[in-house]
């Protein structure tokens, strides 16, 4: 057996390896020490050069070869010059009671340490509601372990992605949810801005071979089996709006005021009136919200005092009428239902994603007062640039629905999927209750530094890791695990991603160990 290193030292959060020579080792590593009675699995966090010759010497050496081309021959220089690892416990397996767990006590001075490999852990079994996030990774190498999350309990309690751009936020994604299409007990809301996981081009949802699981709705060229967004603006309440822009607090007063008054037709009474022809509304505020609204919804006047709808927005007595219904019901059905939106404004998506997520709320709230929302499938929406809807600067001027689905969802089976690049938008409040988050590579300091605040697992030693992060590698920190799992996720594509999915290992049927 060939061993990469040896305890040579340190504390319980940063044991120190003496690293043999030539056996490049990476940050992010997992490594092993077995004897007869346990397993230790530690990580690396740092790696930094050591040597029995002391600085100053060295860097004579150096100076001699730089200016005087002197070639220094070093005495057992295996022995003198050499590399050392800092290292994070994570996971000890007893092998007499085949029980593994969080590490509590340090492994034995002089452990040697070797590699990871699968069959260390194949004492790790699929846990129930089993979603497919990748397989597990040593540095960035990956090992023949797939990684599972039971999506039922992670996606109730919230999961946020975060990563710099062109690091594998889309590609996570799209692996997902195609591993959750065929889970009926879970209904996905795909707010879709740039048109990616149903894949009218190249491969994407729409090859899932149950596509009558996928639904898709789209304003643009509608393919067959697609259905077209058109959303009736009678289906609309003014707390819809809330949290779409900055309103004044009277020309909220008015919306509210108009519905009051007018129930669904209180939108069509606005861009009618002249004159406010409600007391409490003042002139400059109704001419405001007219024109608000009026680029809100693509409307102008036409002839003859008609309004004009230019676009996903209409008033005629079929049109559209049930769409927020329809995606409700599909949800409830545990469909995945993606919206295209990459044809409207960002105001409009956040719009539709609104109205959607406030009409679930209110009925997942009404079936939790009758007991029956057991029953109901688990909600999930997917949220794209999410400080746009929970960024601090939005949330100053009162919450949202999606905001109110971050704080209470979870007791009524509604989870957010947030993706974002800038976590540092988002409250703590907020990052706090995201009880999953995966990082898949993040540059920038205070970035890193607001989601390892905000991770379940302890990450503060992760930080150079974190920062070198390759497209596709990601960190799983959650509530739900008893450590931050190393994932490499595969390419979606036709060739690799369904050639890796189904080679998956099967795991235990019957869950023999627990994991935590």
């Amino acid at each position: 057996m060939e061993y990469v290193g040896q305890l040579i030292g340190g504390s319980f959060d940063s044991l120190i390896l003496r690293l043999k020579k030539d056996s490049f080792v990476q940050l992010g590593e997992i490594l092993v020490f077995e004897n007869d009675d346990s397993k230790f699995f530690i990580q690396v966090f740092d790696l930094t050069y050591s040597s029995q010759i002391s600085l100053s010497n060295l860097e004579m050496i150096s100076g001699m070869d730089l200016e005087h081309d002197f070639n220094a021959d070093f005495f057992d220089e295996e022995l003198q010059l050499y590399s050392v690892a800092f290292c994070k416990n994570l996971l000890f397996f007893d092998k007499k009671n085949k029980a593994l767990s969080v590490t509590k006590s340090l492994p034995p001075l002089f452990s040697k340490f070797r590699r990871l490999y699968s069959k260390d852990l194949e004492i790790i079994t699929k846990p129930e509601n089993a979603t497919f996030v990748g397989f597990l990774r040593s540095g960035s190498n990956e090992v023949n372990v797939p990684v599972y999350i039971d999506a039922e309990k992670v996606f109730r309690h919230h999961v946020l992605v975060a990563a710099t751009t062109g690091r594998g936020k889309s590609n996570l994604t799209s692996v997902l949810l195609w591993n959750l299409v065929e889970n009926y007990k879970i209904g996905f809301l795909v707010l879709d801005p740039h048109d990616e996981y149903y894949g009218r081009s190249h491969f994407g949802l729409k090859d899932y071979p149950n596509k009558e699981n996928v639904v898709y709705f789209t304003n643009y060229n509608v393919p067959p089996g697609a259905q077209s967004l058109k959303i009736n603006i009678r289906t609309l309440k003014p707390t819809h709006f809330f949290a779409v822009a900055d309103w004044s607090t009277a020309q909220k007063e008015a919306m509210l005021a108009y519905q009051a008054k007018y129930k669904d037709s209180w939108i069509l009474q606005i861009f009618n009136d002249e004159e406010p022809s409600i007391i409490s509304v003042q002139l400059p505020s109704l001419m405001v919200l007219k024109r608000r609204l009026a680029n809100l919804l693509d409307v102008e006047d036409g002839p003859n005092g008609q309004l004009i709808f230019n676009g996903i927005f209409n008033d005629n007595n079929n049109a559209g009428e049930g769409a927020i219904d329809r995606i409700c019901k599909l949800l409830e059905q545990g469909k995945t239902v993606i919206v295209d939106t990459s044809n409207i404004s960002s105001s409009q998506e956040i719009l539709i994603g609104s109205a959607i997520a406030s009409k679930l709320f209110n009925k997942y709230m009404h079936y939790k007062k009758e007991g029956t929302l057991d029953n109901a499938a688990q909600i999930v929406i997917l949220l794209e640039e999410a400080p746009r809807v929970l960024g601090k600067d939005v949330l100053k001027s009162g919450s949202n629905i999606f905001s109110t689905i971050a704080r209470e969802g979870r007791k009524f089976k509604i989870g957010l999927y947030a993706i974002t690049q800038l976590p540092s938008l988002i409250p703590r409040e907020i990052l706090a209750n995201m009880n999953t988050k995966i990082i898949l590579g993040i540059e920038m300091k205070p970035e890193r530094q607001a989601i390892i605040e905000s991770c379940p697992n302890d990450l503060s030693s992760d930080e150079r890791s974190i920062a070198s992060l390759n497209v596709g590698e990601a960190i799983l920190s959650s509530s739900f695990f008893g450590f931050a799992i190393p994932v490499k996720v595969p390419l979606f594509n036709k060739e690799n991603f369904l050639q890796k999915r189904d080679s998956e290992k099967t795991p235990l049927n019957k869950k023999e160990f627990e994991l935590f």
